[in-house]
């Protein structure tokens, strides 16, 4: 028994070891990938001189907060985008220090001011509003800055609004403690195992608890910061400030509703993009004007959770920094002659398809590389165009998966086309575990043949092999 449990365990093993070493490196690869910092975080010589607006003092100020290892570019860009429309708001991103900050997928973001400059900016008072996305976790020594600035925040009087997985941040500041809050559903079971003193809130977009608002995936954050809007400035501005975005799924008042989610079977495509599947390299264009929800809907969609390409920002010139629609500064990792090396070339913004796409498609065509695509040249909500090309370019149950993962409601996803299940992919660990048996049992006959040959008659070649109670007797 105890051989053919041996045997069997061999077997598993044989099978098992190259499809995890396989996966579990590739997976571990990318991951690393999300939140990587540029070669240099120092702040470009070019945009040294630009700064936010100047300060109005007769109005609210809104700060975005990012940690200097980065943070979700949905969770920042579209309450950003929203509270931007408004024109009401005094409205900064701010870091511990100023410099360069990676959001997901490699968008690198220079903060408008520092912790230091916002006192300065504010003559010591707290900022109306304090928006928290999610941040890459980190040690207790690098988050320990962000935790204790946040906390003084909100005891001196902020709102502070927790998107996505920043519920995360605000926990860990022990701002939540006996308080209703949300967050994203796949995180859930594990922020309430990690902090029981937060009464967990499912299958809702935010919860206002007073001084402290939370939301549900990252594009619940659009709700929570039209919902922090009506608190400021009125329904009113909140539903123009919704209808500007393209947002169709605001509720006054109340968070609309919300199916509760769980992953399920169909959702293992997460597992497989992460792990075996072949990943585009894309490139995407930052030009001067792109909305900031434009840009989250590219680096967004591909990147977490979908797995589903590796994106670089590309500048039309590399070392020139770029504005956003409303003044955010981003700093490009490399020019257009990168084209050649990548599978595509995406240009995020409506205004971008009609401003640049003569120069664009020229440049393309001198270096040789992918044609430019315009994902948001035909009108719609940025997220729907940008899941509507997963869908085409990669498949529908990626899309599908990602709109979950991202909250976008299912109603907006009719007629979404493109290839079904990548079964190629899929079945690539089983090929690499029959090729781990191979290789095990080639092992085996190898080890067997050089292994001496010991004949019946108890000899190996001409010498004699005695027990060894005869070589004693001897």
């Amino acid at each position: 028994m105890l051989r053919i449990l041996y045997r069997a365990g061999v077997v598993l093993v044989a099978v098992l070891a190259l499809p995890l070493v396989i996966g579990v490196s590739r997976a571990t690869s990318y991951q690393r990938t999300l939140y990587e910092p540029a070669a240099d975080t120092s702040v470009p010589a070019p945009a040294r001189d630009l700064r936010p607006p100047p300060h109005d003092p007769g109005k609210p100020t809104v700060v975005v907060l990012v940690g200097n290892h980065g943070a979700n570019v949905g969770d920042v860009l579209g309450p950003y985008e929203t509270f931007a429309v408004t024109g009401a708001v005094n409205l900064y991103t701010v870091a511990p220090e100023r410099r360069l900050v990676p959001l997901t997928g490699g968008l690198d973001l220079l903060p408008d001011l520092s912790f230091a400059e916002l006192e300065e900016r504010l003559a010591g008072a707290a900022p109306d509003v304090v928006a928290v996305p999610q941040m890459p976790r980190a040690e207790p020594a690098t988050t320990a800055p962000v935790n204790a600035w946040l906390s003084r925040q909100a005891g001196a009087g902020a709102l502070v609004l927790g998107v996505c997985i920043g519920a995360e941040v605000l926990a860990s500041a022990g701002l939540l403690d006996g308080r209703d809050a949300t967050s994203h559903w796949f995180r859930l079971g594990d922020l309430e195992e990690r902090y029981p003193a937060v009464r967990w809130q499912r299958a809702t977009r935010y919860v206002d608890d007073g001084t402290v608002i939370t939301t549900g995936a990252v594009l619940s954050g659009i709700d929570g910061a039209l919902r922090v809007v009506e608190r400021l400035l009125g329904e009113r501005t909140a539903a123009a400030a919704a209808a500007a975005v393209g947002w169709a799924h605001y509720r006054p008042g109340a968070p609309a509703p919300l199916p509760g989610s769980t992953f399920g079977p169909r959702d293992t495509i997460a597992g497989v993009n992460l792990t075996f599947r072949p990943r585009p390299d894309i490139g995407v264009v930052l030009t001067d004007g792109a909305g900031e929800i434009e840009l989250a809907s590219l680096f967004g969609t591909y990147t977490e959770a979908a797995y589903a390409g590796r994106l670089v920002a590309l500048g039309m010139d590399a070392a020139l920094p770029v504005r956003s629609r409303h003044g955010l500064v981003f700093v490009p990792r490399g020019g257009l002659s990168a084209m050649p090396d990548l599978d595509r070339l995406l240009v995020p913004g409506a205004n971008a398809a009609v401003r640049h796409r003569a120069a664009l498609d020229a440049r393309a065509r001198e270096l040789g590389g992918p044609a430019p695509e315009y994902p948001h040249a035909e009108p719609g909500f940025a997220f729907d165009l940008a899941l509507r090309d997963m869908a085409r370019t990669i498949d529908v149950p990626t899309a599908r998966w990602r709109a979950k993962t991202l909250e976008y409601p299912a109603s907006g996803l009719s007629g979404l086309a493109g290839p079904g299940w990548p079964w190629g992919a899929t079945m690539l660990p089983l090929l690499y575990g029959l090729l781990g048996l191979l290789a095990a049992g080639a092992v085996r006959v190898v080890v067997r043949r050089a292994r001496p040959d010991v004949n019946t008659s108890g000899t190996v070649g001409d010498r004699t092999i005695r027990p060894r109670a005869q070589r004693a007797r001897r």
